[in-house]
């Protein structure tokens, strides 16, 4: 390989890329758009869910309990309602997704020391915040029954005896269990891989369009020459969006940076490779700026999307589909990132992702370099 020949593609890929500012606004300012929407807009928190109360007891005990729930971080108190019409009219009014029902005889039941059931009813058509919301209900409500029963083993003259488990949970890696700090290194990613893929697949198929694919033939340059000149400027591009987004991720989301930005930033380039690769097979295998966008966004977004485990646990899926992610180059490169991110570990434990995501990187572009031959006949 010559590396006057080599670096002479790449230096007319770059003015390529400086000249037609489309480009550069996709390589640089589409990633940091990206970032920004999903990262401010994209959360799995539920907290101060919308709460409807129907409290037709009336009484102290039953004002308690709705004050327990309205107090708490989890729900936010909305309206209040005078029966079960109201209550499904502030639900599909989108006003409310739960609602506290509290019976007229809850306080005479708890004078009476018998069962004082009260409803918590959530709107199932968000079935994540609804098996959130209900957890939270039922532990508002453990809550105060145990405050209720405190209270009367000491209006009896009794000593509370103390719980013979004494559990007291504690978060490690992210304490305060905000979900911007595991999406944030997912979504760097899996919006590298998007970008990445795109931008070299339309870079061969361009050629071969504007007709400046048999100038290219026509000169001493090699296949592989050709292959590696214009990957490297995608390349250092893309280096640069991986500190634009490090940078964002710490500056702007906050998340914390708990291991070796070295290491973020190598195995970055390891993906970085195999990502611009695969796009560049699809330009060499297409020929077709139009094909080869539709066929890169179908290979990289979808599956980065939805099988990397960036959204969805991995553990949770069919058994079939949990083999097919092991082909997902950014499954890998997720879980690096998490861990360097949240638990700041290193190659002594992630040392499997990456040898497979480097297997990966060196496959598709020795597969890129193949594919790509010096004719004009597909």
């Amino acid at each position: 390989m010559n590396g006057i020949r080599l670096w002479a593609v790449a230096r007319k890929e770059f003015i390529h890329i400086i000249r037609d500012p489309r480009s550069l606004g996709m390589a640089i300012a589409v990633p940091m758009l990206l970032l920004t929407l999903f990262g401010f807009a994209l959360t799995l928190d539920v907290d101060r869910v919308p709460l409807a109360v129907w409290d037709s007891s009336g009484t102290p005990a039953s004002r308690e309990l709705v004050c327990r729930f309205g107090g708490s971080r989890y729900f936010e108190i909305v309206r209040y309602a005078e029966n079960y019409r109201a209550i499904e009219g502030a639900f599909d009014r989108g006003e409310a997704l739960a609602a506290l029902v509290v019976p007229s005889d809850f306080a005479n039941r708890l004078a009476a020391r018998q069962p004082a059931p009260a409803q918590l009813i959530v709107d199932g058509s968000d079935a994540n915040t609804a098996a959130l919301a209900m957890g939270y209900g039922r532990a508002v409500a453990a809550a105060f029954s145990q405050q209720i029963a405190l209270d009367e083993i000491r209006r009896a003259g009794g000593i509370a005896q103390p719980a013979l488990i004494d559990v007291r949970p504690r978060v490690w890696f992210n304490s305060d269990m905000e979900s911007r700090n595991y999406i944030i290194p997912g979504l760097i990613a899996v919006i590298m891989m998007v970008i990445a893929a795109m931008l070299t697949s339309l870079t061969v198929a361009r050629e071969w369009e504007r007709g400046t694919m048999e100038q290219l033939i026509s000169t001493p340059v090699r296949g592989p020459e050709l292959v590696v000149g214009k990957l490297l400027p995608y390349f250092v591009i893309g280096m640069l969006d991986v500190a634009l987004a490090v940078g964002m991720g710490e500056g702007v989301f906050h998340v914390p940076l708990r291991g070796s930005v070295l290491l973020v930033f190598g195995m970055a380039a390891l993906f970085l490779i195999g990502a611009l690769s695969l796009g560049l097979l699809i330009s060499i295998a297409t020929r077709s700026q139009l094909l080869a966008s539709q066929l890169a966004m179908v290979l990289t977004f979808l599956p980065a999307f939805l099988l990397s485990g960036f959204m969805y646990s991995i553990d949770n899926m069919p058994q079939a589909i949990q083999l097919a992610t092991h082909l997902i180059p950014a499954r890998y490169f997720v879980a690096l990132l998490k861990g360097i991110y949240l638990k700041g570990i290193g190659l002594e434990i992630l040392w499997k992702e990456a040898a497979l995501l480097a297997a990966f990187s060196i496959l598709v572009t020795a597969i890129s370099i193949r594919s790509f031959r010096k004719k004009l006949a597909p």
